[in-house]
């Protein structure tokens, strides 16, 4: 239904120097995976404490993400809206990120003062990492997918049936766009996820990790787990980020040095791409799940990540093709 409505009012993607994907494509996924969520937490408003302010900021984040789909407008107000929704989400949840655990073997390491901005750079840097892996057919939601199924592993070992159950929702919600957004159900019928729907991804996540690790009474998950469960949209954006500031660009100008630009450039092909990065990213939540469930100590999950990360930006910014 909204395919039709976005050619008519003109909410498509055209090919362009750095999209060069053939014809006009429908930027409605992420509306449509929205109001499946929306329809659900409406009938369910006790699945997710805050419901109504939940449901409230994606619903503003859908809503900019169409006028940016169709209009591109400044990245700068993109950010002072994400900004202010975040400011709301602290009032009125007091959702804070407050700790990153004992991620030095040393004690819990608290931001003190400081949690107010370290939480707002953690918003801002989720909902524009899964903004950012949106580049080829698939990529997106099969790393939403990964990202939402981790979370439903922990929620679920943790006793938390209705976060599990949104989870799950989520997960199907976006199993339909996935199929059409790889042509699997006719190349006629492909749509995108827009800007619209990765920043809702983005922010739905970030909500969700606060609420599982941040939590003292409930000692859901530990911070440190979260970096394995959102690993490949993390690693990505601080290494493309770094190339841009080190190239003197802009940090947020569009380009092609993302991963899954670079694998094309090796040979790949789209679906060989996608099935690679997602099953490294499959890896990395296992790995994450793995250390929650034994309880590994943080600071050897912090430091087996700063080890990964530190060989995947050396693989990117200095031995890969340009």
């Amino acid at each position: 239904m909204f395919r039709k409505v976005a050619k008519e009012i003109g909410l498509v993607d055209k090919p362009n120097l750095r999209k060069h994907h053939e014809g006009t494509v429908p930027l409605v996924g992420g509306i449509a995976v929205f109001c499946t969520i929306a329809q659900f937490i409406s009938f369910h408003p006790d699945i997710i404490l805050y419901s109504e302010l939940f449901l409230a900021s994606i619903a503003v984040l859908i809503i900019i993400g169409a006028f940016d789909d169709k209009y591109d407008i400044s990245f700068k107000f993109r950010l002072i809206v994400q900004t202010v929704l975040t400011l709301i989400m602290m009032h009125i949840t007091g959702l804070e990120l407050n700790t990153i655990g004992d991620i030095l073997g040393l004690g819990p390491l608290a931001f003190g003062l400081l949690a107010p901005v370290i939480t707002i750079l953690g918003v801002l840097g989720a909902i524009n990492a899964f903004n950012m892996v949106d580049g080829i057919d698939g990529l997106l939601g099969g790393l939403s997918i990964v990202t939402f199924s981790g979370l439903a592993v922990i929620l679920n070992i943790n006793n938390q049936p209705n976060l599990v159950l949104l989870c799950t929702v989520i997960i199907v919600a976006i199993i339909p766009y996935v199929l059409m957004n790889l042509g699997l159900l006719s190349r006629k019928r492909r749509v995108f996820m827009g800007d619209a729907g990765s920043m809702m991804i983005g922010f739905t996540v970030i909500w969700l990790l606060l609420s599982a690790s941040q939590n003292s009474d409930a000692n859901i998950m530990r911070p440190v787990t979260g970096l394995w469960l959102i690993a490949i949209p993390l690693m990505d954006m601080i290494v493309v980020m770094a190339r841009r500031i080190k190239q003197r660009r802009s940090p947020f100008r569009p380009d092609r040095d993302h991963l899954h630009h670079l694998c094309l450039r090796l040979g790949l092909t789209n679906i060989h791409t996608l099935l690679m990065i997602c099953s490294m990213a499959t890896l990395f939540a296992g790995f994450g799940i793995i250390g929650e469930i034994y309880q590994i100590p943080e600071a050897i999950m912090f430091m087996s990540f700063l080890v990964t990360f530190c060989v995947y930006a050396l693989l990117l910014l200095k031995y890969w093709p340009q």
